[in-house]
């Protein structure tokens, strides 16, 4: 009788096993496809460097000027140190104003461990994903950050280590945003060579003939 009933509680509970999460402690906005993957990014992390990264995705509407840093703290008994988490709220307003909407946070377990991560790096390939015009709708959008500023923030953490994950992606949209970047610089370069610098070289040169 007691092995028929320990049998029914293991078929019961196979499936909720199989969908625990450690990486997600809260999601109202991530695809399955999108949870498992960031689920796979976290485990190789811990596996390789012992640090532990976690993802709060929330649809909550915080108010102008809501501590994030406090909302996670309901989080803490469950962490595990050191470990950073990455805050993801689309509805929270950033100004009464403009009703502009949008926040993301990254929150170490200590200011000590925040020097293993960039935070402006981690930040950015979210948000440079996310604010791309394309044909992606806004929902897939927000996977897509979130899954890529999770990724950029598990790398930066096993870098720190000297470590190398193969579970996290590549930052496409981050390179496409450098390469850019050095067009415009060598496009600014050469306009000021061919309309300042290279009129008045050439005026220095006949002056002194």
């Amino acid at each position: 009788m007691n092995k028929a009933i320990l049998r029914f509680i293991l078929i019961a509970l196979f499936p909720l096993l199989l969908n625990a999460s450690h990486s997600i402690l809260k999601n109202d906005i991530l695809k399955q496809e999108v949870s498992q993957r960031i689920e796979t990014m976290g485990k190789e992390l811990v596996a390789k460097t012992g640090f532990h990264a976690y993802v709060i995705a929330t649809n909550e509407h915080f108010p102008v000027g809501f501590n994030l840093v406090e909302y996670t703290k309901k989080y803490e008994a469950k962490l595990d140190k050191p470990y950073v988490i990455f805050v993801f709220a689309p509805f929270a307003k950033i100004t009464q104003k403009t009703q502009s909407t949008g926040r993301v946070g990254i929150i170490p377990s200590s200011k000590t461990f925040a020097k293993h991560y960039d935070y402006e790096g981690v930040r950015d390939a979210g948000l440079d994903v996310i604010s791309v015009k394309d044909k992606n709708t806004i929902e897939d959008k927000h996977n897509i950050g979130v899954l890529q500023a999770f990724s950029e923030l598990a790398d930066n953490l096993a870098s720190s280590k000297n470590v190398e994950l193969e579970s996290t992606l590549p930052n496409d949209t981050g390179n496409m945003v450098f390469v850019l970047k050095i067009l415009i610089y060598f496009g600014s370069l050469l306009v000021l060579w061919i309309f300042i610098l290279r009129p008045l070289i050439m005026r220095i040169k006949n002056g002194n003939k």
